[in-house]
């Protein structure tokens, strides 16, 4: 049985605009037993009940008026026991629950079962509300009478609130997940039904070109290379937005062992010479360094490559340079890719890594593409922990790195 404290103030009878419900009568503190059940309690109990503040423990005489106080329920409910005591505790309710009754209903169910439990909202003086985890205990004397009630009460709001957003969070990422999911599924079957007619406009271009429908003009021939550049790029846009919606969706698998970085550069050159020629740009590699070999996925590597001979290529004017080059730590090894195009500001430097960014876009820009080579680039990168730094000055040029762990 839980004690409550001897307070001077438990002999008052109950203020006026505070009483149960009609029919019940009210009886002045100081006439029931629970009073004196209050004045036997043990000082050093009462003592240690008082100073207790995470809880607020107090008792209520048999028809719900406050009679003892803690600290703990000062510092909860915003009373003090001179406000409190000898109010019906009905005043610890919204004025919904009252009108159901709700406080008489557990006292009710106290007294039938001997606890009544729940995590409900609770009023404070001030008006505000708090969750809070409520224990009502019946009361009885020796003879099994009741003499009141024990209540404890513990402000839950925070415990509420991080359970609330920690909720919030997970539906965010399960909605998240779903959403990816089904963008995943939507470019996927985009890109096939795409890719089929965009082949076949590339294959009947070809045959055009070579002369199967007829003989070809120059004019002609000008307007045949004119749609095959028009479908390659349209193919390489749904390979960027494809990609990228899979990594974001981590359906990405990777292929990790060492692989020789001079092979990638070798490899990635030859297959872009024909774009540097057309721009009369100089593509030169630096085999100083023979002595990189780094740990990835060689398919990833030379996908990243590419995209950034490609870029270097297309934001080089004519008579520039491109040079690519390895080096080597005793944990990174690296790939430089150096240009002599037109550079980019300090401010725009982590910017280019952003999805659907590209400088310089506008409405007549030469520079086509969605933005996302970048962005597909360092996340593919920071997946084989490695990650694709740039260093640059506006019309000097600039040096992206592809840094990856070296193979020990």
């Amino acid at each position: 049985m839980v004690a409550a404290e001897n307070h001077s103030h438990s002999n008052r009878p109950p203020r006026s605009g505070n009483t149960p419900s009609e029919g019940t009568p009210i009886i002045p503190i100081a006439n029931t037993r629970l009073a004196e059940t209050i004045k036997r309690g043990g000082p050093v109990y009462q003592l240690m009940i008082d100073s207790v503040r995470d809880y607020a423990i107090f008792m209520v005489d048999p028809n719900g008026h406050v009679a003892s106080w803690n600290q703990g329920a000062e510092r909860i409910k915003g009373y003090s026991s001179d406000e409190i005591i000898g109010q019906h505790f009905s005043v610890f309710y919204t004025r919904e629950a009252i009108e159901r009754g709700y406080p008489q209903r557990a006292l009710d169910i106290a007294a039938r079962d001997g606890t009544f439990e729940e995590e409900a909202y609770r009023l404070r003086k001030d008006g505000s509300l708090f969750w809070a985890s409520v224990v009502i205990t019946a009361v009885r004397d020796e003879n099994d009478n009741l003499i009141g009630f024990a209540k404890v009460t513990r402000d839950l709001t925070e415990r509420r609130n991080a359970e609330q957003r920690a909720r919030a969070e997970a539906r965010r990422l399960a909605e998240s997940e779903a959403a990816n999911t089904a963008k995943t599924e939507f470019l996927a079957a985009m890109s096939h039904e795409l890719r089929t007619p965009l082949n076949a406009i590339g294959g009947y271009t070809e045959l055009l070109t070579l002369g199967l429908g007829g003989p070809v003009s120059s004019q002609q021939a000008d307007y045949l290379d004119r749609i095959r550049r028009s479908q390659q790029h349209l193919m390489g846009i749904i390979s960027d937005l494809l990609n990228f919606s899979r990594i974001e969706a981590g359906q990405i698998t990777y292929d990790i062992a060492p692989i020789s970085l001079l092979h990638v550069i070798e490899a990635a050159v030859k297959l872009v010479e024909p774009q540097a020629e057309a721009k009369a740009v100089s593509l030169e590699i630096d085999v100083t360094e023979t002595g990189c070999v780094a740990l990835g996925d060689r398919a990833k590597v030379d996908q990243i490559l590419l995209n950034l001979l490609s870029n270097t290529i297309k934001f080089t004017g004519p008579e520039g340079t491109v040079k690519v080059q390895c080096a080597a730590s005793a944990n990174v090894a690296s790939i430089n890719v150096i240009d002599t195009g037109v550079g980019i500001p300090a401010d725009k430097l982590e910017t280019i890594f952003e999805p659907f960014v590209q400088l310089g876009r506008s409405l007549s820009s030469a520079h086509e593409g969605m933005g996302l080579g970048l962005a597909i680039s360092r996340d593919l990168a920071r997946a084989m922990n490695g990650d694709l730094t740039v260093r640059s000055t506006v019309g000097v040029g600039s040096t992206f790195t592809l840094n990856l762990p070296r193979a020990q």
